[in-house]
């Protein structure tokens, strides 16, 4: 009990020391979070909507706000696993001289990322109210499941790609363009219920991303008021199954971090 005490301690203590590193002598705190992905929806809506002129979805909601109830999401999930790469390089003089769990350091990195998105979905219900949408009970329930089933994927894919970068330092940048690319395979500018009737072959290949789900089913929690147990279930195997990986990984690399860093 008193080991479980002192590492819940511990966590804390990482996760408020990466919040404070991210906002030192930053004038506008948290609001960065919140300004990259509408940003970015901003972006998109000019290039898809007003120059290109391309309908990528049947959603009933401005595309603005449907791009936005994808984007807070995916910036938890991109922004973990980028952080994580690095996180035990970052953190080489506290691995040499400290006895603690290695695997405390990504999960804060994560935890701290799931801070922003938490303080991000009050945002997005503003938006919804001020479309002439109303949020649903549903995300009472559905919220922290979908946040749970991300929390294992994400906590998961960190473990490895934290693991792994100290053996091959190239890993840093692979991750980089591997999250571009997944971007654009995830329904985040587009929506998998229209491709699912005029693409219909695709969809399968499109669910083998594991955070294809998840974004989807966000999205329809969150603006329609729909949880898609059929998403969360997959979601959920994803999420278990990347963090059976990760810790698997993890375990047969720690007992060399410190030689390594």
């Amino acid at each position: 009990m008193a080991s479980l005490r002192y590492n819940l301690d511990l966590l804390y203590e990482l996760t408020k020391k990466e919040l404070r590193v991210r906002y030192q002598s930053s004038m506008l705190g948290y609001f960065w979070s919140l300004l990259n992905p509408l940003a970015m929806a901003l972006v998109f809506f000019l290039a898809f909507k007003i120059v290109l002129k391309v309908n990528l979805t049947d959603s009933r909601w401005p595309f603005a706000l449907f791009l936005i109830a994808g984007l807070f999401p995916w910036q938890w999930f991109s922004n973990s696993i980028h952080s994580s790469t690095n996180v035990y390089v970052q953190n080489a003089s506290l691995i040499r001289k400290v006895a603690f769990r290695r695997e405390l350091l990504p999960l804060a990195t994560v935890l701290n990322d799931l801070f922003h998105f938490l303080v991000s979905i009050p945002v997005i219900l503003g938006l919804l109210l001020s479309c002439g949408g109303v949020p649903s009970w549903n995300l009472l329930y559905g919220l922290p499941a979908l946040i749970l089933a991300q929390l294992l994927l994400t906590y998961g894919l960190a473990l490895v790609v934290s693991s792994v970068n100290l053996f091959f330092r190239d890993l840093g940048n692979l991750i980089s363009v591997l999250l571009q690319m997944l971007f654009y395979l995830t329904p985040i500018l587009y929506d998998l219920d229209k491709v699912s009737r005029e693409r219909p072959a695709i969809v399968p290949y499109l669910k083998c991303n594991p955070v294809a789900p998840l974004m989807d089913a966000y999205r329809q929690l969150l603006l329609d008021g729909l949880f898609r147990a059929d998403l969360f279930v997959l979601a959920i195997l994803y999420g278990a199954a990347a963090l059976a990986i990760g810790w698997l990984i993890h375990a047969r690399l720690r007992w060399k971090f410190a030689e390594i860093v």
